[in-house]
C-alpha cells in the first residue's frame, strides 16, 4: 500500500470542501466546489479532485469523516458525529496551538469558538436566526448593487469613507443601502459600511480573547474584512493558511486519529 491518507469533508449548504492530509497532519490536497442539489455527487467530486491533487487514491485512505449541514449525504465517509463546532475549532488550534477566540464567518452562519491553551473547548455562540452578517448577507448586498462579488473586497479597501449600515435585518439593511445609492452616496463607500455592519454582527455575538483566529469561506475571499476586524479590536488577526478549509481540516485529523495504519481502505474504487 502506498501513503496512507486521511479525508476530510465540510459539506456546508454552500460550499463543500474536502481535504486530505498524511499520517504527520500536512495537507496533501484540496477542493471546495458549490454544494448544489445532489451532495453526495459535489461530495465524490471534490475526494477525487483532492486525492488527484494529493497524488493519491480511494486505496490509500483509511479514514474519513464528514462534518457541516450535508454530512449525513455523504456515503463514503466512515464517521458523521463531529460537529462543524468541533472540526473548525481542531483545524484552527492545528494551525494556532494556544488560547485562541476562532471567528467563523460562514455561508450561512457565524460562529464565534473559545479554546483554551490545551485547545479544549471553553464556549461558543453561533448566529442561525438572521442572514445578516454571513455570506449570504454579502451576497444579496452584492445582488442590490449589481457589483461583482469578487470585485467588492477591493472596492471596500479603496474606501476613504464608511458609510453606517446601522440594521440588524438583511432586508433593512438593503432598504439602507438603495437609500445611500439614491443620495448619491460613493459605492466604495456603502461596501466599506456593508464589511463593517458585518464585522459589528460578529464582534456583538460575544467577546473576544487576546489571540484572535478567523476562518471561513468568506473571509478566504475578502481579506479586507480581517483587516478591518483588527482596526476595530485594536490589535492584529491571525488567519490560517487556508481559511475556507479549517472545517475539513478539523476532520481530517479527526479521522487520522481513529484510524489505525494497518487496517484497509474505507474507500472502495
Amino acid at each position: 500500500m502506498a501513503q496512507p491518507v486521511y479525508v476530510g469533508l465540510d459539506m456546508g449548504a454552500s460550499r463543500t470542501k474536502v481535504a486530505v492530509i498524511d499520517r504527520h497532519g500536512t495537507l496533501l490536497g484540496q477542493a471546495v466546489k458549490k454544494s448544489g442539489i445532489d451532495f453526495a455527487a459535489t461530495a465524490a467530486i471534490c475526494l477525487d479532485s483532492a486525492l488527484e491533487q494529493a497524488a493519491s487514491s480511494r486505496r490509500e485512505v483509511l479514514g474519513a469523516v464528514a462534518t457541516g449541514y450535508g454530512r449525513n449525504n455523504v456515503g463514503f465517509v466512515t464517521e458523521t458525529s463531529k460537529t462543524e463546532i468541533g472540526c473548525h475549532a481542531r483545524g484552527c488550534y492545528h494551525s494556532f496551538p494556544q488560547a485562541i477566540t476562532i471567528i467563523d464567518i460562514g455561508g450561512q452562519d457565524n460562529k464565534v469558538i473559545k479554546l483554551a491553551a490545551d485547545g479544549r473547548r471553553e464556549s461558543f455562540k453561533m448566529n442561525r436566526k438572521c442572514a445578516a452578517g454571513t455570506g449570504a448577507f454579502l451576497e444579496e448586498m452584492s445582488s442590490r448593487l449589481d457589483i461583482p462579488l469578487e470585485e467588492m473586497n477591493n472596492l471596500a479597501r479603496q474606501a476613504s469613507e464608511t458609510i453606517k449600515i446601522g440594521s440588524y435585518c438583511t432586508v433593512f439593511s438593503a432598504t439602507e443601502v438603495l437609500e445611500s445609492i439614491r443620495h448619491g452616496k460613493p459605492v466604495d463607500a456603502i461596501i466599506k459600511g456593508i464589511y463593517a455592519s458585518m464585522i459589528q454582527r460578529v464582534l456583538e455575538m460575544d467577546a473576544l480573547s487576546e489571540h484572535v483566529v478567523m476562518s471561513g469561506g468568506v473571509v478566504a475571499h475578502n481579506p479586507y474584512l480581517v483587516e478591518m476586524t483588527a482596526e476595530l479590536i485594536g490589535r492584529p488577526v491571525l488567519l490560517p493558511e487556508y481559511p475556507q478549509l479549517t472545517g475539513a481540516l478539523g476532520a481530517a485529523l479527526y479521522s487520522r486519529e481513529a484510524a489505525s495504519e494497518n487496517q484497509v481502505s474505507v474507500i472502495q474504487g
